[in-house]
């Protein structure tokens, strides 16, 4: 077993968008830090799921694609030198008699800190597959689970099946470049925001409700055909397809967390208002986090982190007061 003997103030696990302003802020505070992160790249779900899509929904950014969001966010989780560790998944912790906590990965590898930070988001996500036998046929071809190049549906007949924002949300994104959007929906009824439905539903979108996928037809890896069927007529209907999207949400797999004692409540972390689990020196930001009246969405884990460093450094030394820090008061900014 391989071990890191470096002691660091908080190891951060979980290398996306809140485990990265994390980071930067652990930084200003002159904390060391240490992000791990199970994939092979920063930036979480992000430029993996939605390296085009553009997020809005962050104060003083208008707009920016998801790619160059996670270039900036890394750039900036990358000021103060934080180590950071890649392909490498947390599956135990063990508090030691001094106190500090010690984190074994998968591989064996062994990390030495005083505080933990788990920005996991759900943890391990896998898109919840489309349960037809032909599936697998088209995958990867003409049958996508996430959008890489928007480009690549110019002209086309595209289908998406899904009826929550990440399938509104991308239906609006490929209007204007595909030849037809067609989204298929099983219920009455969408479940994303007010706003993005009212876009979608004004402009050349099809919507196919309350409608699901009985059959796909094609040669190949090549769809030609999409036959739906209306939820409650039984109606059934054959129409031409380029490519299809399945946004059916993800399966979430939290792994050996659900095993640390921490207190869990509907598949997330509780916590209290310093972001604190009920393992003293344990902190939890992001989708993984649970306490009442949370926002869901990036800027609300942006607030968080900076609440559970605060609470990380403060548990570290429970003597010292903190002052308010500011990226406009931080003197090395000052100086710049």
């Amino acid at each position: 077993m391989a071990e890191q003997h470096d002691l660091y103030d908080v190891t951060i696990i979980g290398g996306g968008p809140v485990g990265l302003f994390t980071a930067f802020y652990s930084g200003m505070r002159e904390m060391k830090t240490k992000i791990i992160e199970y994939l092979p790249f920063l930036g979480g779900k992000v430029p993996y799921f939605y390296p085009e899509k553009i997020i809005r929904d962050v104060g003083g950014i208008p707009q920016k694609s998801g790619e160059l969001f996670t270039e900036d966010l890394i750039k900036q989780a990358k000021t103060f030198n934080p180590t950071i560790v890649l392909k490498e998944q947390v599956v135990g912790i063990t508090r030691l008699k001094n106190g500090h906590f010690q984190l074994t990965s998968r591989d064996g590898q062994v990390h030495n800190t005083k505080t933990v930070i788990l920005a996991t988001g759900y943890g391990i996500l896998k898109s919840t597959k489309l349960e037809l036998p032909e599936a697998p046929t088209y995958e990867n071809d003409t049958l996508h689970y996430t959008i890489q190049r928007m480009a690549s549906y110019q002209g086309k007949h595209v289908f998406i099946s899904g009826g929550g924002n990440s399938a509104i949300d991308w239906a609006n994104e490929l209007e204007p470049i595909a030849k037809q959007v067609t989204l298929i929906h099983r219920k009455p009824t969408f479940r994303g925001m007010e706003s993005n439905i009212s876009k979608m539903k004004n402009s050349s979108v099809k919507i196919k409700q309350p409608y699901h996928i009985k059959s796909l037809h094609g040669e190949r890896s090549k769809l030609s055909h999409i036959t739906l069927q209306h939820a409650d007529t039984k109606e059934i209907e054959t129409l031409h397809i380029d490519n299809l999207i399945i946004s059916h949400g993800f399966q979430i797999d939290l792994g050996s967390i659900n095993d640390w004692g921490m207190e869990m409540e509907n598949g997330s972390i509780k916590v209290d208002s310093t972001m604190s689990t009920s393992i003293p020196g344990i902190f939890a930001v992001g989708d993984i986090a649970n306490y009442p009246n949370k926002l869901h969405l990036i800027a609300g884990g942006f607030n968080e982190g900076p609440i559970a460093v605060n609470a990380a450094k403060q548990f570290i030394d429970p003597e010292h007061t903190l002052s308010h820090l500011f990226s406009t008061n931080y003197e090395p900014f000052r100086k710049e």
